[in-house]
């Protein structure tokens, strides 16, 4: 006798009490690609076939069974992969073209920057991410979490969010800049002198809702003066330290060979940027398993609003950020696919994904780092950025062959986020 009888049975002799509720039966979906993409083998398996049912991946292989009640999606000339994980994002900014960090920072109300948040985690998971890490919110605060908290509840629409808030800098290296000394100005990050502050920092964050610890190894002091080191060795290790015990990993901002060796010998999880970066600090990184999430994007946006139209040569900066990446890939540094967006729109997260490709990178290979390769620096890898049986169903399906031309993820034709489809 199943338990649902037995409950039946059970209500009946209590002398006619309610009988339990049908359980809702989880949709099914049949999805039909030209081919599948498993984020994993490098590979687009033309013919291959995706079963969903509720939020899981059932199935996955040619031919499959159509269970009873199942809805086939047709999705005819396109390839169906893991749902991309943006590495590197800042939801609370918008292009410097539009508003300079500055104006930002000081003049755009917390409600107007929150609200531009939700229009822009809408645009980032209709253009296929699905999740998304945010490495603080420059200067709004904890609001990151309170976002996230809205997209888990169904309030809003956007990618699963992991979180670093206001991220932490050294005391006076940060910005806004240019004010009349001694007047307090509200800062980017959260600013930090010693390892007794930096551990609260970090602490404070961290029950606040941070996901990440997000640092700055370097920055410029003054503008226009080049970038420095900052955070000493012994703050950075005293901030990873508080991280890892609480079991939340580190991501540096490090833009110079100092800020790199002193966040590597750290032991922090990821560095961004890393234009600096010497063969000898790469090789470093790669002996630590220290992935580098290059922002190409970040420095190619940063030209073109300087006037730079994309001819060759190009600016001294993109340059060294194209060089960084060869670099590091040749070391065998694991690439974290993040492009900084918010210096740039969200939605366009695919820039960062060409331009990996246009400096030398295989297709196969960016699309790996944008699923699986992500999903491991999330620490998800077991739930997500692959297809295959057992995994949460977020999915995307793109026009044509990413594989024989990266700009396919562009065109994004079918969405799915836990099972649910966002875009068809």
């Amino acid at each position: 006798m199943t338990k649902r009888w037995l409950t039946v049975v059970a209500a009946l002799l209590l002398g006619g009490a309610t009988l339990p509720a049908e359980e809702p039966v989880p949709a099914t979906f049949l999805l039909r690609p030209a081919g599948v993409f498993d984020g994993v083998d490098g590979q687009v398996h033309a013919g291959w076939q995706v079963l969903v049912r509720g939020d899981r991946i059932v199935a996955v292989g040619a031919a499959l069974a159509v269970p009873a009640g199942a809805q086939i999606v047709d999705l005819a000339g396109d390839t169906l992969m893991p749902g991309m994980i943006e590495g590197h994002a800042h939801l609370f900014l918008h292009p410097y073209d539009e508003a300079s960090w500055d104006d930002q920072v000081l003049h755009e109300p917390l409600a107007l920057r929150t609200a531009r948040a939700v229009a822009s985690a809408r645009a980032t998971l209709r253009a296929g991410f699905t999740s998304e890490r945010d490495l603080g919110t420059e200067g709004a605060g904890y609001a990151d979490v309170g976002l996230k908290a809205a997209i888990d509840q169904g309030i809003v629409e956007g990618p699963r969010l992991h979180v670093a808030t206001r991220a932490i800098v050294a005391l006076g290296a940060y910005g806004p800049k240019g004010f009349e000394p001694g007047v307090a100005i509200p800062q980017g990050a959260e600013e930090v002198s010693g390892t007794e502050q930096m551990v609260a920092a970090v602490r404070r964050q961290i029950a606040a809702g941070a996901d990440w610890v997000k640092l700055y190894a370097d920055y410029r002091w003054r503008a226009g003066e080049d970038s420095r080191a900052t955070l000493s060795l012994d703050e950075i290790r005293a901030a990873v330290a508080a991280a890892h015990d609480a079991g939340r990993p580190v991501a540096v901002h490090a833009a110079t060979a100092e800020g790199m060796r002193r966040a590597i010998a750290a032991g922090v999880d990821t560095i961004e940027h890393g234009y600096g970066g010497t063969p000898a600090v790469f090789a470093s990184m790669a002996a630590k398993g220290i992935a580098l999430c290059p922002t190409l994007a970040a420095a190619d946006a940063s030209a073109r609003y300087r006037g730079w139209t994309g001819s060759e040569p190009a600016p001294a900066a993109v340059r060294a950020a194209r060089d960084s990446f060869r670099l590091a890939r040749a070391a065998g540094v694991p690439i974290c696919m993040g492009g900084d967006v918010g210096v740039y729109a969200h939605g366009t997260n695919a820039r960062e994904m060409v331009l990996m490709a246009a400096a030398g990178m295989p297709a196969a290979d960016v699309l790996i780092a944008a699923t699986s390769g992500n999903a491991r620096w999330l620490r998800v890898g077991d739930r997500l950025g692959a297809v295959k049986p057992g995994m949460i169903a977020d999915l995307v399906a793109v026009a044509g062959d990413p594989i024989r031309d990266i700009a396919a993820v562009r065109t994004v034709r079918f969405v799915m986020k836990n099972g649910g489809i966002v875009v068809r």
